[in-house]
């Protein structure tokens, strides 16, 4: 058994370089974040540096990027490489496969995402392409490139961020809600697969988040809106636990709603309430 006495007596610092051994120990010394320059993938940047991990960022915006790396080199001491470019393209994923297939690679967080907002048919086909290609099809190759060294080596974790849309039909952001729909069931089907080969597998369902691109979307905050930090705390927390976490209790009890409680037809017809305000908003959000 663990000395207790000895633990509770070390110091904060202590306790901070044992808990980074463990995770790094346990899962590897690097994470891939897919989506990294703002929001939840910042705050899984940040978290997961806070653990000794080391981190390969993606993301679209180099600017944004850079900045993050430099300041989590500097506080937390971690190697950061930066790669720019859009998980649409092939030839990006090859980029990102060669590149982590060297490395002790522990971590995998899928978190970019396309979000269409307005009525499905009024949207661009290349809207629509482009969420199949960002939210589908970039997580399942992604995975099926690294997951096999992952396997090989024994050990390591994946986060597929998904969301409260992906339960139930969602009106006006339709194709969005059917992506999320399809990382929550990929990420259920992976668990089972994976979880006696050593890699945890997690889909967090997350529901309305204050993070930049929902915050320029969104005229108010609805009861439950969660910080950043709390989603991706929880999510950490969850890893090895099962194959979904719902961060916060008020998204578990919407989604039990939802899902068990309502006839399927009224739980619709209360998310379209939901999501009118966001039809105002004529432009596509991204987060990469």
């Amino acid at each position: 058994m663990p000395d207790t006495q000895a633990e509770s007596s070390s110091s904060p610092a202590a306790r901070k370089e044992a808990d980074e051994h463990r995770f790094a120990s346990h899962y590897g010394s690097w994470a891939l974040i897919a989506g990294a320059s703002e929001g939840l993938g910042e705050a899984f940047a940040r978290a997961l540096s806070d653990k000794g991990v080391n981190l390969v960022l993606v993301a679209r915006r180099k600017g944004p990027l850079d900045a993050l790396a430099e300041e989590l080199r500097t506080g937390s001491k971690v190697e950061v490489r930066c790669l720019d470019g859009d998980l649409a393209s092939g030839s990006f994923l090859e980029r990102l496969w060669t590149e982590c297939n060297s490395l002790d690679l522990g971590v995998v967080v899928c978190n970019a995402a396309q979000a269409p907002i307005g009525d499905f048919f009024t949207r661009e086909v290349g809207d629509l392409n482009r969420v199949v290609d960002v939210n589908v099809r970039a997580p399942l190759l992604l995975l099926r490139g690294l997951l096999p060294g992952m396997v090989t080596r024994g050990r390591g974790a994946v986060i597929l961020m998904t969301s409260f849309t992906g339960h139930l039909g969602t009106p006006r952001i339709a194709a969005y809600a059917a992506s999320k729909a399809f990382l929550r069931v990929l990420g259920e089907s992976l668990w089972h697969e994976l979880k006696d080969k050593g890699v945890d597998v997690l889909a967090c369902s997350c529901g309305a988040v204050r993070t930049p691109g929902y915050m320029s979307a969104a005229d108010n905050d609805p009861p439950g809106t969660l910080e950043p930090e709390q989603v991706v705390k929880q999510a950490l927390r969850a890893l090895g636990t099962g194959p979904v976490v719902m961060p916060g209790f008020i998204n578990r009890l919407a989604t039990c709603m939802v899902t068990r409680l309502l006839p399927k037809r009224a739980a619709i017809v209360l998310l379209a309430g939901s999501t009118k305000r966001l039809a105002r908003v004529k432009d596509t959000r991204s987060v990469q």
